[in-house]
């Protein structure tokens, strides 16, 4: 991940203009627990307006702004290379309510599913101050989706918000961290929002369609998902697909990437058992 040389604007900057800006994360994660020295890094933006405000991962967005023609022109290998970004979910929250719609694709499907999470977010306010970065930021700490949280926030940035799903603070969250200290959320810099960068809401694209679930509904499609590797392929929309795995480019048949899809999802799932929402696993 390239290094971050991103400059804090003033305090006095955000104080008088709050909104149009936007917050730069670095997010650590470890997806195997059983090997948390090795954790891996993703850049996220969370990007606020009067409207409200939506999380994401800058390398992802590029990749997901692919044409179809340049799709179509990449092999396997190279579609592999374009992808960076691992973090796929999106997060809009919409102002004042604080409505919470989280977006995300599942590994073995060509949809995209949309959740409007209700969830509250029970926080414990403690009087403990520390620095992080440039602020002097207070304690706070929530039970959520399976894991125990601490957040720090900053009162004097006035905005009730913060990185993926939290909020509800009085003041920007700046870091925030589970009890394992496999999946951390901590502010780098602050850009003001171009004019052309204000986001829209989450649409989508070529390549996909957005299906509306309640939360009950998605967990059991994610677990469907793990559970089943080649959900793609049996779908209507997959007939006389062709995928395209491994170095030379050659197309499988339908038995052959099933079988594949199957191997490889076995060994990812074994990898990837720390997901960001444990009780999705339940």
């Amino acid at each position: 991940m390239k290094k971050l040389m991103i400059a804090f604007i003033t305090l006095l900057g955000i104080l008088t203009c709050a909104q149009n800006q936007r917050f730069i994360y670095e997010y650590k994660f470890v997806k195997d627990s059983t090997e948390k020295d090795k954790a891996e890094t993703e850049l996220m933006y969370l990007d606020v307006t009067k409207k409200g405000s939506k999380f994401y991962s800058i390398d992802t967005r590029a990749t997901d702004s692919l044409s179809m023609g340049e799709a179509k022109e990449m092999s396997g290998m190279q579609m592999a290379t374009a992808m960076k970004g691992q973090i796929s979910f999106i997060v809009e929250k919409s102002y004042p309510s604080y409505q919470t719609i989280f977006f995300d694709r599942l590994d073995n499907d060509i949809n995209k599913y949309k959740v409007i999470d209700t969830r509250k977010l029970n926080w414990k306010i403690l009087p403990d101050k520390e620095k992080i970065g440039e602020f002097t930021a207070q304690k706070a700490t929530l039970d959520f989706a399976g894991r125990l949280w601490t957040a720090w926030f900053v009162s004097t940035i006035p905005i009730q918000d913060g990185p993926y799903k939290f909020k509800g603070l009085p003041g920007l969250i700046v870091k925030i961290t589970d009890k394992t200290n496999s999946h951390i959320f901590e502010l780098k810099g602050i850009e003001k929002l171009k004019e052309n960068e204000v986001w829209t809401t989450e649409v989508g694209n070529q390549f996909e369609r957005i299906i509306s679930v309640d939360l009950k509904k998605y967990r059991k499609l994610f677990i469907e998902d793990r559970k089943n590797p080649d959900k793609m392929l049996s779908l209507p929309s997959s007939e006389g697909m062709t995928v395209m795995l491994g170095d030379n480019g050659e197309p499988m048949n339908r038995n052959e990437q099933i079988k594949e899809l199957e191997k490889m999802s076995k060994e990812r799932n074994a990898k990837d058992n720390n997901v960001l929402e444990l009780d999705l696993l339940k």
